[in-house]
């Protein structure tokens, strides 16, 4: 089955220049979606295809950084390739620290734009994997339930059964339930593959720690519970 080829879309208010870009990046070999404002490209979601954004910095209603800033709230991993007349030093510092990928200024020479472009597309197979890859590790870590989760948080940590135990006013044998539970919806081996998992997710950021543990629901776990059930 063939791959489609990458989507550039294009946001600029000169519909001379779309027309004329567009014609240029589908004899590259680029499929070509064209917004005439930030407004118009919010409308709409784009594709899930590969691609990258090229954007204009002045435009009616949201200017390109504005939307640059919208769509990271978003969680696009869209690339961004700024593309302008308007730009200056401090305006193109302010795109990079935002996560632009290139800032260029018109005119711009053909294989200046294209190399651009294709070291956008490369980040976005990055983004794309990383973006698959966090998916993935918290569809398992929602298939945890209540009592497992607060577990987890304490495991990631390096509690001890018996310390987990006491924190969560229960015994070890529930704890060590829960723990063979949690490996395997998680799919790991070892409890450095799981503290990874949580890594990855931003959970070791907030410190879980004794009396404070809770469930998910804000409430603490049930005092003297010795029952592995609701795994």
């Amino acid at each position: 089955m063939t791959t489609p080829s990458p989507v550039i879309h294009v946001v600029d208010d000169d519909r001379s220049f779309r027309t004329a870009i567009a014609r240029l990046l589908e004899a590259s070999g680029y499929r070509v979606a064209l917004y005439e404002s930030g407004d118009q490209l919010l409308q709409g979601p784009p594709s899930i295809d590969p691609g990258c954004i090229l954007l204009d910095m002045r435009m009616s209603g949201l200017n390109g950084l504005e939307l640059q800033e919208r769509l990271a709230r978003l969680d696009s991993i869209l690339p961004i390739v700024f593309l302008t007349a308007h730009g200056d030093i401090p305006t193109s510092v302010q795109a990079i620290r935002g996560g632009a990928e290139d800032f260029l200024t018109k005119p711009v020479t053909k294989a200046t734009l294209l190399q651009a472009i294709e070291h956008a597309l490369a980040r976005y197979a990055q983004r794309r994997e990383r973006h698959d890859l966090i998916g993935s590790l918290r569809a398992r870590v929602s298939a945890l339930t209540p009592r497992e989760s607060a577990v987890f948080a304490l495991v990631v940590r390096g509690k001890l059964n018996k310390q987990i135990a006491h924190d969560l006013r229960t015994s070890e044998r529930t704890v060590k339930a829960h723990r063979q539970s949690i490996m395997k919806k998680l799919n790991v081996r070892s409890v450095a593959e799981a503290v990874s998992i949580a890594a990855k997710l931003g959970m070791l950021s907030a410190p879980v720690d004794g009396a404070d543990a809770k469930m998910p629901d804000g409430h603490p776990p049930a005092e003297g519970v010795d029952s592995t059930k609701g795994q």
